[in-house]
């Protein structure tokens, strides 16, 4: 395949695995670099630079293709803003293939100084945006692509709840640089949708979980397994709302305790040892899917089966050129 993904990327399938805390470490991202497509480091797995180096330094050593790395802008307890313009020199000194960049951009959050660092290392730049002013905003200060990310996605949508379908053709119709399509990304299908629409390539994450190299607790497996698109909810509005974001995830014991609160009227000190990342990462290794958020899309109602990360890329690129021949083959 090529798209202006592929050659920005210089990877064989426009198909980029999204962040994942706790999940998205060398061996996953390696794994799905290694298919062809583009795996994901996510920083905040590491809690200094020199444990981020080690990570960014195993998947050079497990890989030779292309992976970028996540860095999430937004105010955390456990992560420094100084931690994260560390992490974003590691980037740059390493010479990743591209940082994603999720949540405030670069410029205002890091500094202005931090997409020029990029650019004279070779090293590309990607937002993950949720409306069309924010990806305008992307291209204007230079970053290289973006990704649109609709309500459907897991992790924090944007509270406009635009879908995936409306808002990746608005963002192609003002922007000129590539454009990557997520939320409700989980096949061929939905690949040869986001093409349709103007995308260059699509980014996963929810999909990547549920594949044999994530690592997760069987019980995880299960749930992905058993789940439709209706078993995620909305919340945290309150919380997140004056940051322009939500939060999208399974609909379990814990998210129901964090309904409860909302809908109480409580704040941050109420809601934090429920919605803890560490709760996360201990479910992700013990099972127990009641006790944690854990941040899954609506795709999971397309998720059939745990394949290995390389059966789902070729599965994948067949499934969208026989989804686009079929469609032409009606005209």
């Amino acid at each position: 395949m090529q798209t202006r993904v592929t050659e920005l990327f210089g990877c064989k399938y426009p198909i980029q695995c999204g962040g994942m805390l706790w999940i998205a470490k060398p061996e996953l991202a390696a794994a799905i670099s290694n298919t062809g497509a583009v795996g994901n480091l996510t920083s905040g797995n590491y809690n200094s630079g020199e444990e981020f180096t080690t990570a960014v330094d195993k998947t050079f050593e497990l890989t030779k293709n292309p992976f970028i790395v996540n860095i999430t802008t937004m105010p955390s307890i456990r992560l420094s803003v100084e931690l994260l313009q560390e992490f974003f020199k590691i980037c740059c000194e390493k010479k990743v293939t591209a940082i994603e960049i999720a949540g405030a951009p670069v410029d205002t959050f890091l500094g202005p100084q931090y997409i020029p660092m990029a650019k004279e290392a070779g090293v590309k730049v990607i937002h993950k945006v949720g409306t069309v002013k924010h990806a305008m905003h992307a291209q204007k200060v230079g970053y290289d692509a973006v990704t649109v990310a609709g309500f459907e996605e897991g992790g924090f949508p944007h509270k406009d709840n635009v879908s995936t379908l409306l808002l990746v053709p608005r963002v192609v119709e003002e922007v000129d640089i590539p454009v990557l399509a997520a939320g409700g990304m989980a096949d061929g299908k939905s690949m040869a949708a986001a093409m349709a629409l103007g995308a260059d390539g699509v980014m996963m994450a929810t999909r990547f979980l549920a594949t044999q190299e994530s690592g997760v607790h069987p019980n995880i497996y299960k749930v992905l397994l058993e789940k439709k698109e209706y078993d995620t909810s909305l919340n945290l509005q309150t919380l997140l709302g004056d940051f322009g974001l939500q939060v999208r995830a399974l609909r379990n014991g814990i998210m129901r305790k964090v309904e409860e609160v909302e809908v109480a009227g409580g704040d941050l000190a109420d809601l934090l040892p429920l919605i803890s990342g560490q709760r996360a990462k201990k479910v992700w290794e013990e099972g127990n899917v009641e006790e944690a958020m854990l941040t899954i899309g609506q795709s999971v109602g397309r998720i059939n089966d745990i394949p290995t990360v390389d059966e789902l890329v070729e599965r994948m690129v067949v499934e969208a050129k026989e989804a686009m021949q079929k469609t032409l083959a009606k005209f």
